[in-house]
């Protein structure tokens, strides 16, 4: 057998590893996971890997692809902890988002393009992705990687700011403090937001206990005017630079010190809801229980 033929097989064993890591049955998924080189999108190696428990980056022992296909971060910008997510945590949030074929995905914060390429996997030749990415080098680096495929568009700007098509799916990739406006009002009538929120304290926590408490994935679902939430998962990922800011940073940390965001069942625009029915309330916007 040739190294592709064994790479194919280690790919193959690593998506069934992630999947279940995820605690996700979904073939689809597990098909784009075995099929996306991951080695495509981090430039060459030896690679810096950050394991959990570790508090900084070890370098892989050579440039043997076969070392990336494990469950951990990989550095892209190791100097400002800029990494390649952790594969399971994408796995169980691109299952919740569900894009399916024919599908208009927009992923902001693209990085440089590897879950980019699931979700335009996903998406299909029937479909389109449209990444969205802040910084200018990992952008034109995306933009490079992702050329091969075609029903991807990479556009460099601030995810709040940067206007894109009426969206099936909007899969975020930074911490926010409060969803952005526009996000909102681009996504289709049975539209899934993918929606991390995290404190101050987000990004750096180094355990789960403290990832719980201070953030939090959430599945906003539109149907007609009306917002569904579902909490998924603790999060602790990097700060979004266009949706943060310092009275919906307090407001946050507030919400997370009183803890229930595992009952939110329902975002509000612009209505009345009772003080003792909101988990977090923002300006316009309120996350709640039914």
């Amino acid at each position: 057998m040739d190294r592709q033929g064994e790479l194919s097989i280690i790919r193959a064993a690593y998506a069934k590893q992630i999947l279940a890591a995820a605690r996700v049955d979904n073939a689809r998924l597990g098909s784009a996971f075995s099929t996306i080189r991951r080695e495509d999108f981090l430039g060459p190696g030896p690679w810096p890997i950050l394991r959990r428990f570790f508090r900084d980056y070890v370098p892989t022992p050579d440039t043997d692809p076969v070392y990336l296909y494990t469950d951990d971060l990989v550095g892209i910008v190791p100097a400002r902890r800029i990494n390649n997510g952790q594969p399971s945590l994408h796995a169980q949030l691109i299952h919740h988002a569900a894009p399916a074929a024919g599908e208009h995905v927009v992923h902001i914060g693209t990085g440089t393009g590897y879950y980019t390429a699931i979700l335009a996997h996903l998406a299909g030749p029937s479909g389109r992705v449209t990444g969205i990415e802040h910084d200018p080098e990992l952008a034109a680096k995306a933009e490079a990687n992702l050329a091969s495929h075609p029903n991807v568009e990479v556009v460099e700007g601030d995810g709040a700011v940067v206007s894109f098509d009426e969206a099936d799916v909007i899969y975020v990739n930074a911490g926010c403090t409060q969803p952005v406006a526009r996000w909102l009002d681009r996504l289709a009538d049975g539209g899934r937001l993918i929606l991390p929120m995290t404190s101050d304290q987000g990004f750096g926590a180094n355990s789960l206990e403290g990832m719980a408490k201070a953030g939090a994935v959430f599945r906003i679902e539109r149907r007609g005017k009306e917002y569904f939430a579902t909490w998924i998962s603790p999060v602790a990922i990097f700060p979004c630079a266009g949706s943060r800011d310092e009275v919906s940073e307090r407001a946050l940390a507030e919400a997370f010190a009183k803890g229930g965001w595992q009952r939110v069942t329902r975002f509000y625009r612009d209505q009345e809801i009772p003080e003792e029915r909101c988990w977090l309330r923002g300006s316009g916007w309120c996350l709640a229980y039914s």
